[in-house]
């Protein structure tokens, strides 16, 4: 009988602790994990940042049409076929990016004309624009 406690002894000193296999597999499942979420807030941070541009180029699309909008109807000469594109350089987050803006005055009947303002941008080798327009008459 004594044999047999020692034999039920070791086995259950057996199972007291982690061996280093099973703390290395659960080592390896929490850096996957880990790894996994740096990968989801890598991602939230980029499509955070091409909102930020984007709406940098909102808010310069919108600045230069008040300008056109507040001068007088005789004043907003139409634009030729190719309109000279006007460089914006502006810092978000501490970035500096370049915008491209281009307006194009269209005469739309002769009471009424039709502004459109496109603001263009690279982020990461890719080109992204955004465009307004509005209509601007005599009565």
């Amino acid at each position: 009988m004594g044999a047999k406690n020692l034999e039920t002894h070791a086995m259950i000193s057996n199972y007291q602790g982690f061996t280093l296999l099973e703390f290395l597999v659960s080592l390896v499942i929490i850096s996957v994990g880990l790894l996994g979420l740096l990968t989801c807030i890598n991602v939230a941070m980029e499509r955070n940042l091409g909102n930020m541009y984007r709406s940098e180029a909102v808010s310069i699309a919108d600045d230069r049409m008040m300008q056109k909008k507040s001068r007088s109807f005789a004043s907003l000469s139409t634009t030729s076929a190719n309109p000279d594109m006007i460089l914006v350089n502006r810092a978000t987050r501490g970035i500096f990016n370049n915008y491209s803006v281009q307006e194009i005055i269209n005469q739309s009947t002769t009471n009424s004309k039709e502004i459109v303002i496109n603001v263009s941008w690279k982020k990461k080798g890719k080109r992204f624009t955004h465009s307004i327009s509005s209509i601007v008459s005599t009565f």
